[in-house]
C-alpha cells in the first residue's frame, strides 16, 4: 500500500471526486479563503463530473467503461439546463474564471452573451401525430390543461411550508396526486418531466422545492424561454475554464483514484467529534492498487457524496450496454461514512432504487446536415431551440438538438445531437424490445420512426431513410442507473447537512446534501454547497454567501404562475 505523508504544516484540503462541486470548492479556498492553490489536491475517476461532454473515444479509458467497438463521434451522456435568473452562485463563480476563447471575458459572460445571441423558443416542444402542438387548439401546449383537482393539489403542494416540508417524508409524486391521475396526462406533467427528468415515483418534497425556486419558468415551460445555452457542451465551456485557472493556481489533479474508505479519529469513545485523519484509495491506473492518505490537524475533506453518473454503461452503433449492475461508488464510500457516525444521512434512499432514478440517452454523430436539416424542419425551428418530446411513444423519448457546433473539434459538416428515453424497459413502437437492450442503430430506427410518426409534410423524413444512415457515424447509447436519484424519495434525514454536526473537517458538496431552499439536479446546488462548506470552514461571515432570489415572493411572478395554471 501506498502511504501519503504530509510535508509541510500548511494545511491542505483534498477534494472526492472531480466534479463542479469540487472544481468549486477549490476556487472559494482560493478566492475568498486565500489559499494556495498547492494546497488542494482533487481526486476522481474522470475529467467530466457529470457536465458531459467529448468525443467518444475519450470516455473508454475512463473507470468501468472500457473500449467501445466503435468509438468514432461525440458523446452527451446528458445534460442539464443553466438559468439566468436562478442560478445566482454558479454566475457568481464563473465571473472570477476567463473564457479559454474569448480572450478578456469571463466565462459568465461568454455564456450570457452567447445566450443573448441565440435565445431559446421551443416552438416544437411536444410532438403526436398531429405534428408540433403548436396547433390552437385544446391540445396546444400553451395549455396547460389542469382540471380543478389538479390545480387545488398542485397550489396545496406549492403553497406547503418549509416548516412543514416533512409531511412529505417518503411521498412520491403519484401519491400525492392519487385524487387526481389526470394530472399525469396534462401538457404541464408531460413538459415537466422529461424537462426535468421526474419520474411519477419520485419524491413529492423535492417538486415542492423545484415548483418554489422555478415559478419562474412555470408560465414559460412550454417554450423553454428561460434556459440558458453555453456556447460548446458544458464540459468544454465550465469544467475545462475552471480546471484550466486551477491548474495556474497551483491546484493537484489526479484521475484515477477511488476514495474507498474514511479513516475516523476514534480516540472519543463517544464519538462526538467526527475528524478524518486518513483516505484509503485504491488506484485504478495500477490495477487497483491500494493506497492511503493521511489527513494531518488542520486538513479538511471535501466529498462528493454521489454522483448521478456513476456506474454508467456505453454502447456503440452495433452493440447494446450492458448494465453495470455496482452500486455507485461514491454513494459506496458515503455509506462508509454512516457505518461510523449517526446524523450523515441515508445512501440507500437514493441509491438502492433504480426503478426511481435510471434513463437511457444516446448521442447521435453524422457527416452531414441531412437529419439535423429534417429534424428542424419536422418541428418547425432550428438547431438551438429543442426539447422534443414524442409524447406517444411508449418509452417516452425526447430529442436535444442543440445550437451547432456543439463541441469545438466538430468539422463544419458534422451535426452532433442526444436523445433520452425516461422509461427504457418499455419496449419500442418500432423496435420490439425493451429500449434499454437496443444498440445505437436500433435506438435510431426507433427515433426515425417516431419522427416518421409526427412528420406532417408532403415528403416525409421516412422517404430518406437511406441517405441519413449513410452519414451515420456513430450512435452512443449510455445507460445512467442513478441519472435521476437526487430526485428519489426521500424523507428528512437522508441528505447530511453541508457540514455535518460536530464535523471538523469533513464536508460534503453533492446534489445529495440538505440546505434550505434550494433544488437539486443543477450546477447551481453543487456550487452553493461548496461554497458553504467553505465559509464554514474558514469562519468566513455566511452574510457574505451569494444571495439567493425568492421569485416565488415576487406578486408579478405569481399572477403570471396563476393565470398559466388557468390557461
Amino acid at each position: 500500500m501506498t502511504n501519503t505523508r504530509r510535508t509541510t504544516m500548511s494545511p491542505r484540503a483534498y477534494m472526492i471526486g472531480a466534479g463542479i462541486g469540487s472544481l468549486a470548492a477549490a476556487v472559494y479556498l482560493i478566492r475568498d479563503g486565500g489559499w494556495d492553490g498547492s494546497r488542494i489536491t482533487i481526486m476522481g475517476l474522470d475529467t467530466h463530473g457529470a457536465n458531459d461532454g467529448a468525443q467518444a473515444a475519450d470516455y473508454t479509458s475512463e473507470y468501468g467503461h472500457g473500449p467501445l467497438g466503435n468509438s468514432a463521434g461525440y458523446l452527451n451522456r446528458g445534460g442539464r439546463m443553466l438559468n439566468e435568473e436562478t442560478y445566482e452562485n454558479v454566475w457568481d463563480l464563473l465571473r472570477g474564471i476567463p473564457s479559454l476563447t474569448t480572450p478578456g471575458t469571463s466565462v459568465t459572460q461568454e455564456i450570457l452573451d452567447f445566450d443573448h445571441a441565440h435565445p431559446t423558443k421551443d416552438i416544437g416542444r411536444l410532438l403526436d401525430a398531429r405534428g408540433p402542438r403548436t396547433r390552437g387548439d385544446a391540445d396546444d401546449y400553451k395549455h396547460m390543461q389542469f382540471d380543478t383537482t389538479d390545480r387545488i393539489l398542485l397550489t396545496k403542494l406549492m403553497t406547503l411550508p418549509e416548516s412543514r416540508e416533512a409531511e412529505l417524508n417518503g411521498v412520491s409524486i403519484e401519491e400525492w396526486f392519487a385524487e387526481s391521475p389526470h394530472f399525469f396526462t396534462t401538457n404541464f406533467w408531460y413538459m415537466w418531466e422529461t424537462t426535468f427528468a421526474f419520474l411519477r415515483n419520485n419524491s413529492a418534497m423535492e417538486l415542492r422545492r423545484y415548483m418554489n425556486r422555478m415559478i419562474l419558468e412555470f408560465s414559460r415551460i412550454n417554450t423553454l424561454e428561460g434556459v440558458t445555452r453555453t456556447p460548446y457542451n458544458q464540459y468544454e465551456s465550465i469544467i475545462l475554464p475552471l480546471r484550466a485557472w486551477l491548474s495556474e493556481h497551483g491546484v493537484s489533479f489526479v484521475t484515477d483514484r477511488m476514495v474507498t474508505a474514511f479513516v475516523f479519529d476514534e480516540s472519543d469513545p463517544m464519538r462526538d467529534t467526527i475528524r478524518v485523519t486518513g483516505l484509503e484509495y485504491l488506484d485504478v491506473a495500477r490495477d487497483g492498487a491500494p493506497g492511503r492518505i493521511d489527513v494531518a490537524e488542520g486538513d479538511l475533506v471535501f466529498c462528493t457524496n454521489g454522483s448521478i453518473t456513476d456506474s454508467t454503461s456505453l454502447g456503440d452503433l452495433d452493440t447494446a450496454i450492458v448494465e453495470d449492475e455496482r452500486y455507485a461508488p461514491s454513494a459506496a464510500l458515503w455509506r462508509q461514512a454512516t457505518e461510523h457516525f449517526y446524523g450523515l444521512g441515508n445512501p440507500d434512499a437514493f441509491f438502492g432504487d433504480r426503478t426511481q432514478s435510471e434513463w437511457t440517452s444516446f448521442t447521435v454523430t453524422t457527416n452531414n446536415h441531412l437529419l439535423v436539416n429534417e429534424i428542424a424542419a419536422i418541428t418547425r425551428q432550428a438547431p438551438g431551440n429543442a426539447l422534443n418530446t414524442f409524447i406517444e411513444s411508449n418509452a417516452l423519448i425526447s430529442l436535444v438538438v442543440h445550437h451547432q457546433p456543439h463541441f469545438a473539434a466538430q468539422k463544419p459538416n458534422e451535426t452532433v445531437f442526444w436523445g433520452y428515453s425516461l422509461y427504457p424497459r418499455q419496449k419500442g413502437d418500432i423496435v420490439n424490445k425493451p429500449f434499454i437492450e437496443m444498440t445505437g442503430r436500433e435506438m435510431l430506427t426507433e427515433t426515425l420512426g417516431q419522427l416518421a410518426k409526427v412528420d406532417t409534410r408532403a415528403v416525409t423524413i421516412d422517404t430518406k431513410t437511406d441517405a441519413i444512415w449513410e452519414s451515420v457515424v456513430n450512435v452512443i447509447p449510455a445507460h445512467m442507473p442513478y441519472a435521476s436519484a437526487l430526485f428519489a424519495r426521500r424523507s428528512k434525514g437522508d441528505r447530511p447537512d453541508v457540514v455535518p454536526a460536530n464535523s471538523v473537517n469533513l464536508a460534503f458538496i453533492s446534489q445529495f446534501v440538505e440546505m434550505p431552499f434550494d433544488m437539486v439536479f443543477t450546477e447551481q446546488y453543487s456550487v452553493r454547497a461548496a461554497q458553504i462548506a467553505v465559509y464554514r470552514f474558514l469562519g468566513i461571515d455566511e452574510a457574505r454567501l451569494t444571495p439567493l432570489h425568492h421569485y416565488e415572493r415576487d406578486p408579478r411572478v405569481l399572477a403570471k404562475a396563476a393565470l398559466t395554471m388557468f390557461r
